[in-house]
């Protein structure tokens, strides 16, 4: 039971975290969900952010905020999740629906994040890393 109420507490916290996402000009939604220390990480494609205020500037604003008038986030399929006491990991497959502020051109990508959980005592369970890609390709020579 202990363990299914966790997981319950992580999805709930992933399911901020999608509201993070396409309401980036409230970052108060995105302190909520992460650890302010300076050693929490944010891999993803356009660069690999260390400490709550690098993934806060070069993720939330110069890239989702800044890049995009619309943004919307959805989980594609189930959340996997194992936990291993205060610390949980979550694995699963998304896809992002944005328009680009600059010009209005529809942007959708489709990948796949695994994310990484402390449990505290006054926050509960927040993101301490993130490192979301592209998805997998299984052509002949591809993905080296």
């Amino acid at each position: 039971m202990n363990k299914e109420i966790n997981k319950n507490e992580i999805k709930a916290v992933i399911n901020k975290y999608l509201k993070s996402i396409e309401k980036a000009e409230d970052i108060h939604l995105a302190e909520e969900i992460w650890s302010n220390s300076s050693e929490v990480s944010f891999i993803h494609p356009r660069g690999h952010e260390h400490g709550w205020e690098e993934i806060k500037q070069n993720f939330y604003f110069e890239t989702m905020r800044d890049m995009f008038s619309k943004r919307k986030l959805q989980l594609v399929g189930d959340v996997s999740i194992q936990t291993y006491g205060e610390i949980a990991i979550a694995e699963f497959y998304w896809k992002f629906n944005a328009t680009f502020r600059e010009d209005g051109e529809a942007l959708e990508t489709k990948g796949r994040e695994s994310q990484v959980f402390h449990k505290t005592k006054n926050k509960g369970w927040i993101l301490v890393h993130v490192h979301y890609s592209n998805m997998p390709v299984t052509g002949e020579r591809e993905g080296f």
